[in-house]
C-alpha cells in the first residue's frame, strides 16, 4: 500500500493513504495515530500500512503494544477495518453502526464511535462531533457525507473523513490568487434529513463547530489533503469552516 507520513505534531502523525475510485483516479485516504496523555496510542480510522510506515508506528508504540484503541469514524471506510485489527489484535476495536454490521465477526466493542458514551471514554484528550440534519447512515451507499469529527485537543488538530474536504488548487488558478479551498463533500444536498428544518440544523451544527473548535489549527481530510499551521497561508480554519458553510447555503433552504 503507498502510504506517507505527516507528522503534524509530536504527539499526532497523520498516515496518508490510497484510494482509488473505480480503480483509476486516487483520490487517497487517511489513518491518524495519536499520543494521549498517559503515552498510550489510538489510532482515528483504519489503514494498511506499507513496511516502512509499519516500522516508525511500531517504534513509536513499542511494536504496536501500547496501541490501545482502533476508532473507526466513518460509517463507509471499510476497506483497511480487519487488516488493522489483525496487525494490532490486543488493542480495543470501535466501530459505527455500519461497522459492526458489516463485521460481525470481529471483537468489537459495544459502545459505538457515534455515541456519546465512548466521547466521554476519551474526552481527557479528544473532542466529538457528530454532524445533525443529515443522515448519518445513508440509505444510498454512494453518499458518505457523514462522519464522526475528532480534535485532538493538545496538537489542535481535526481530523475528518469526507464531510470536510480540503484541496490545494493548482498552479493556474495560484497565479490568480487562489490557493486552496475547504469545502463541505458535494453529496450534502442527498445526506439531509427528509423532514423540515433539517437545513437549518446543519447549518446550525457547522456554526457551532467553528465556534467551538475555533482554536484549531491543523485539518486533516481523508479523500483530499491535510492543512498545517505551518502550511497555512489563509484565513484561520474557524473562518475556512464558516465560508465553506456560505457556500452551501442555497443547498440548506
Amino acid at each position: 500500500m503507498r502510504t506517507s507520513m505527516l507528522r503534524v505534531a509530536d504527539d499526532f502523525l497523520n498516515i496518508r493513504g490510497s484510494f482509488k475510485v473505480g480503480g483509476l483516479i486516487d483520490i487517497g485516504t487517511q489513518c491518524s495515530l495519536v499520543r494521549r496523555a498517559s503515552g498510550r496510542f489510538v489510532f482515528l480510522d483504519s489503514y494498511a500500512l506499507s513496511a516502512a510506515a509499519q516500522r516508525e508506528v511500531d517504534a513509536r508504540t513499542n511494536g504496536g503494544k501500547d496501541v490501545e484503541a482502533i476508532l473507526n469514524l466513518h460509517p463507509f471506510h471499510t476497506v483497511h477495518v480487519r487488516a488493522m485489527h489483525q496487525r494490532y489484535p490486543t488493542a480495543k476495536l470501535y466501530g459505527t453502526a455500519r461497522h459492526l454490521s458489516r463485521f460481525p465477526g470481529l471483537p468489537w466493542e459495544k459502545t459505538r464511535t457515534e455515541q456519546t458514551r465512548l466521547h466521554k471514554l476519551f474526552e481527557e484528550d479528544f473532542e466529538f462531533s457528530v454532524p445533525r440534519g443529515v443522515d448519518f447512515i445513508s440509505a444510498n451507499e454512494n453518499v458518505h457525507f457523514s462522519s464522526v469529527l475528532v480534535l485532538h485537543r493538545a496538537s489542535r488538530t481535526i481530523h475528518v473523513d469526507d464531510t470536510l474536504m480540503y484541496v490545494r488548487l493548482p498552479m493556474p488558478v495560484r497565479v490568480l490568487g487562489f490557493r486552496d479551498v475547504l469545502l463541505f463533500h458535494p453529496t450534502l444536498r442527498q445526506a439531509l434529513e427528509k423532514r423540515k428544518g433539517a437545513g437549518q440544523d446543519f447549518r446550525d451544527w457547522a456554526q457551532e463547530l467553528a465556534e467551538r473548535w475555533r482554536d484549531a489549527e491543523n485539518l486533516c481530510a481523508a479523500h483530499t489533503t491535510a492543512l498545517t499551521a505551518a502550511q497555512n497561508r489563509g484565513a484561520s480554519l474557524h473562518d475556512r469552516i464558516l465560508a465553506a458553510l456560505d457556500k452551501v447555503s442555497g443547498t440548506l433552504h
